[in-house]
C-alpha cells in the first residue's frame, strides 16, 4: 500500500507540458459561411464531453503529430460542425451553430516524463486524466471563443501516447461522435501510408437537423402534428419528464431531503461523488443473464404501480415483448439499479427511476438516415418504489423496461421535442435516479489512430449529469462490459457487493 501511496504522489507531481497549440481547419473550405439550425435535443448539454484514448508505443512524435493534423483536416471536411462555434439566434434567442471557415478546432502537443504504467489500472478514473485533455470550460459569456472541438496529444516518458479529445455534445450525439473519431483516425493513418478498409466512410454525414427542429418539417417546412391532421386532439406524455418532475417534487417535499435524503451525516453535506468502473467478464454477464431469466419462476406478468407512459394496445404489447431478446443491457440494468437501490438504503416508500437513452434514427417515420451527425436519442424512464425494486421479480423488471421502449415513437418524439421547449433547469443531485447510456454499439478501443492495433484503453472524463452510468464493450474480452457510474463513497463496498456479488 505505501508503495502505491509513494507512486501516486510521484505522478501527481508530475507536470504535463504543452509544447505546441495550434487551430486546425476544415481542409476544403465552406463556399460560404452556413448558419445550421440547432434542435432542442442539441441544445440540453453544450458542455464538452470528453474522452481520452491510450495507446503503446506509437511512431516518431514529429511524424505523429503532423499525421494527426492532416487527418483531422481531412475529416473536418465533412465534419465542418465541429470547426463552428456556438451562437445566440437573435431571433429566438436559443442556441444555433454558425460554420465558418475562420474559427477552427484546437490541437494541443504535451510530453509527460511519467510512464502510462504509474497511472495503474486505466478503466479506473483517475484525476490525471484531466490533465491529457484540453479544459474548455462552457460559458455563456464566451461562446464566440469556445472551440467544439478540443484535442491534445501527450506523449509519455515510456514511449506510448494519449489522445484526449473533448466534443460538444451540441453538435455529435454518441454515435456521431464515434463515426467522426473512427473517421479522424482513418484519416490519420491514410496520412501516414497506413490504409485500412472501413465500412462507414461509405456515406457522408447528415448535419442538418430537419424534421428535429420543432415545428419545421425537412428543411424549414411547418409541420403539423399528425393528431391535427388526422383531425383528432391527442396529447403524448412524456413520462420521463414527468418522472423527473415527481423526483424533484420528493427532493423538496421536506427540508432534509435536498441535503441529506437518508440522514447519513448530521453535517448535512452532500456525499461526495466518485467515478468507478465496475467490470463484468463475458462469462459475469452471462451469469446475470441466466439469474435474470431464472427469476421468471413464479413472476407476475403485470406489475400495477410501475409507471411507464402510453404503451402499445395490451395484446400487441405481451407479442412485441416477447419478441425482444434478453441482452446483456436488460440484464445489467436490472441488477445495476436493485444493487444501487440497496448499497444507498434508500427508504422503500421513496420513488426510485431508472432512465435510459433511445437512438430514434429508426423510431421516426421516415426514419433518418444512419448518417445523421445531430443528437438522436430521447429518455425513456421507468419508476417505482424503492421497495418494489427490491422485491420484483427481476424479469418483471426486464418486461417493464422493454415496455418502455416501445413506447418511442412518432408521437413520442415530437411531444419530447416540444417539452424541451420550455426553460431547462440544471439537474439537482438526485439519488434516486439512475440514466443509461449504452456504449457498446461503440467500440471506442478499436480506433486506431497508429495503424497498429486498437487503444489500451478508452476513458471517459466525468459526466455533466452525475447520475449517468456508461456501459461500455470490455476491452479484449468479447462480451464483457465494463461499467461505469458515480456513487456516494460511502455505498462504493456495499454496491460491488450486491453488483459484483450477484454476477
Amino acid at each position: 500500500m505505501a508503495n502505491q501511496e509513494q507512486t501516486k504522489t510521484n505522478y501527481d507531481n508530475q507536470k504535463v507540458l504543452i509544447t505546441r497549440t495550434m487551430a486546425v481547419h476544415p481542409r476544403s473550405p465552406l463556399p460560404q459561411q452556413k448558419f445550421l439550425h440547432l434542435s432542442n435535443l442539441d441544445r440540453k448539454c453544450p458542455q464538452l464531453m470528453y474522452l481520452v484514448f491510450f495507446y503503446r508505443s506509437s511512431p516518431p512524435h514529429n511524424m505523429l503529430f503532423n499525421s494527426l493534423k492532416q487527418g483531422l483536416e481531412d475529416t473536418l471536411s465533412a465534419w465542418f460542425p465541429a470547426a463552428g462555434r456556438l451562437i445566440i439566434n437573435p431571433d429566438n434567442g436559443k442556441l444555433d451553430l454558425l460554420c465558418d471557415n475562420n474559427s477552427g478546432v484546437l490541437l494541443v502537443e504535451a510530453f509527460t516524463k511519467i510512464h502510462i504504467s504509474e497511472l495503474g489500472d486505466l478503466s479506473q478514473y483517475n484525476e490525471f486524466f484531466e490533465r491529457l485533455v484540453v479544459n474548455s470550460p462552457f460559458s455563456a459569456d464566451n461562446l464566440s471563443e469556445m472551440p467544439l472541438l478540443v484535442a491534445q496529444v501527450t506523449r509519455f516518458g515510456c514511449g506510448g501516447y494519449s489522445v484526449g479529445v473533448g466534443t460538444s455534445h451540441s453538435i455529435f450525439d454518441g454515435v456521431a461522435n464515434y463515426n467522426f473519431v473512427k473517421a479522424w483516425a482513418y484519416n490519420t493513418t491514410k496520412r501516414a501510408g497506413k490504409d485500412k478498409e472501413v465500412e462507414f466512410l461509405s456515406f457522408e454525414p447528415v448535419h442538418e437537423r430537419g424534421r428535429l427542429v420543432v415545428g419545421h418539417n425537412g428543411y424549414g417546412k411547418e409541420k403539423k402534428p399528425k393528431a391535427e391532421i388526422h383531425g383528432k386532439i391527442m396529447m403524448t406524455r412524456v413520462i420521463a419528464f414527468d418522472h423527473l418532475h415527481q423526483l424533484i417534487m420528493q427532493a423538496s417535499s421536506s427540508l432534509k431531503s435536498v441535503m441529506d435524503p437518508y440522514n447519513r451525516r448530521s453535517s448535512g453535506k452532500q456525499e461526495d461523488f466518485v467515478l468507478k468502473t465496475f467490470g463484468l467478464s463475458s462469462s459475469m454477464v452471462e451469469k446475470l443473464k441466466r439469474e435474470v431469466t431464472s427469476s421468471s419462476k413464479g413472476a407476475s406478468s403485470s406489475c400495477s404501480s410501475f409507471e411507464l407512459g402510453e404503451s402499445p394496445p395490451a395484446k400487441l404489447r405481451l407479442c412485441r415483448l416477447h419478441t425482444l431478446p434478453l441482452s446483456p443491457w436488460f440484464a445489467i440494468s436490472v441488477v445495476k439499479i436493485v444493487a444501487r437501490t440497496k448499497a444507498l438504503g434508500i427508504a422503500k416508500e421513496r420513488m426510485v427511476c431508472l432512465q435510459f437513452t433511445v437512438d430514434i434514427r429508426n423510431k421516426m417515420d421516415p426514419p433518418l438516415p444512419q448518417s445523421f451527425s445531430g443528437n438522436a436519442f430521447v429518455l425513456c424512464s421507468v419508476a417505482s418504489t424503492a421497495g418494489e425494486i427490491i422485491n420484483i421479480k427481476l424479469t418483471t423488471l426486464v418486461d417493464k423496461i422493454k415496455e418502455a421502449k416501445l413506447v418511442v415513437n412518432e408521437e413520442y418524439i415530437q411531444a419530447y421535442l416540444k417539452a424541451l421547449e420550455a426553460p431547462q433547469g440544471e439537474l439537482p443531485p438526485l439519488l434516486e435516479l439512475t440514466i443509461v447510456s449504452d456504449w457498446q454499439r461503440m467500440p471506442y478501443h478499436q480506433v486506431d489512430f497508429f495503424g497498429r492495433s486498437g487503444a489500451i484503453y478508452v476513458s471517459p472524463l466525468g459526466s455533466p449529469v452525475q447520475q449517468v452510468a456508461f456501459f461500455m464493450q470490455r476491452p479484449g474480452d468479447v462480451g464483457g462490459v465494463d461499467v461505469r457510474i458515480g456513487l456516494p463513497k460511502c455505498s462504493l463496498l456495499a454496491f460491488n457487493q450486491y453488483f459484483i456479488g450477484a454476477s
